[in-house]
């Protein structure tokens, strides 16, 4: 039995690469999903070019939506939103407000890509605040982590929302029966952290969510704990942090095994393990960050995305898509709040 088509409307324009890399992704997307549907939407002198050698098979299946404008990547999110009604991003979030899209997918600027789907699409009735959600790799399984760069300040309110977000997508995404979920703080102890994730903490223990209180830094990727839940700005410091210290332990072990001809020889033993090493903690395997919140799948890829990253993000937008994940929230908060009422 044939999927039913999913169809993707991509920000060709977005990124630090644009339609170079957005193109190829989306060709290579549609080579691995054959129910998959692409609409890049861009500057159709830039795009049909790089579609010119693709198979008929795959070109029967991409169709461009012409954009006069583009919003780069340092325009500030308002002048994004007043500004550019025509721009690639707006339009590709457009086609999903109406319908014509079952997702949207963009490297490009974070705060316009946030500011524009929220107008745009509006949120889930329950959802204050929309929040950047992503998997992070953990010593048995995945971490889903969030937010990472929404909203710097955070209620206690906004802190359950997430919580409640993180569980469907580790559920309906990954397939963990009851997510396990900790609010991230300066120590496991109840007693430590400010008064929001105080009260966070408290109606998370009285909710129907599987919360085990607070985790520590570390316990991001202990494998212990699913959900990890935090403000936006700590979100991002972390993630920040993580892929600073990835990108320099590979740099550090390559130094290390080039060093001489003797360490090159050793090497050359090892590097089965390293290359499995690196294949597991290679960033590009987990680009494509849900904005979660919203009323539509948005995913947001990192700006310096390459083909094979972007690609990734193609898959998380068609499994979102395909899982009706922002359907699924909305019955989760309704529930939340129903038993909340009784």
């Amino acid at each position: 039995m044939t999927s039913a088509p999913i169809r993707i409307a991509v920000d060709a324009m977005g990124g630090d690469h644009g339609p170079s890399v957005t193109v190829p992704a989306s060709l290579a997307a549609l080579q691995d999903e054959s129910s998959l549907e692409i609409v890049l939407v861009g500057l159709a002198e830039r795009i049909e070019p790089l579609l010119a050698g693709a198979a008929a098979s795959l070109r029967s299946r991409v169709r461009i939506h012409p954009a006069s404008q583009v919003v780069s990547m340092d325009e500030k999110p308002q002048d994004a939103l007043r500004k550019k009604k025509e721009s690639s991003m707006r339009l590709a979030i457009d086609l999903v407000k109406s319908g014509e899209a079952h997702a949207c997918v963009s490297a490009g600027n974070t705060g316009a890509l946030m500011a524009t789907a929220r107008f745009v699409l509006k949120t889930i009735e329950g959802v204050d605040r929309p929040a950047i959600i992503s998997r992070i790799p953990a010593r048995h399984g995945y971490t889903h982590m969030l937010d990472l760069g929404a909203n710097a300040e955070c209620t206690a309110d906004h802190l359950v929302q997430f919580a409640i977000m993180g569980s469907v997508v580790a559920s309906d995404m990954h397939g963990i029966a009851k997510p396990r979920v900790g609010i991230l703080n300066i120590g496991e102890e109840e007693m430590k952290g400010d008064g929001v994730v105080q009260e966070a903490a408290r109606r998370l223990s009285a909710s129907k969510l599987n919360y085990i209180g607070f985790v520590e830094g570390d316990d991001i990727f202990s494998g212990d704990v699913d959900v990890v839940v935090t403000d936006g700005f700590t979100g991002n410091v972390a993630l920040k942090t993580m892929e600073g210290l990835v990108t320099m332990l590979v740099s550090a072990i390559k130094a290390e095994y080039t060093r001489n001809p003797l360490r090159y020889l050793a090497a050359a033993a090892s590097w089965p393990v390293f290359r499995s090493i690196r294949r597991e903690f290679d960033p590009r395997s987990y680009n494509g960050a849900s904005m979660v919140g919203l009323t539509g799948v948005v995913i947001k890829s990192h700006g310096s995305a390459d083909v094979v990253a972007f690609t990734n993000a193609l898959r998380i937008a068609s499994i979102e898509a395909r899982k009706g994940v922002p359907t699924q929230i909305a019955n989760l908060l309704s529930a939340q709040q129903e038993g909340s009422a009784a």
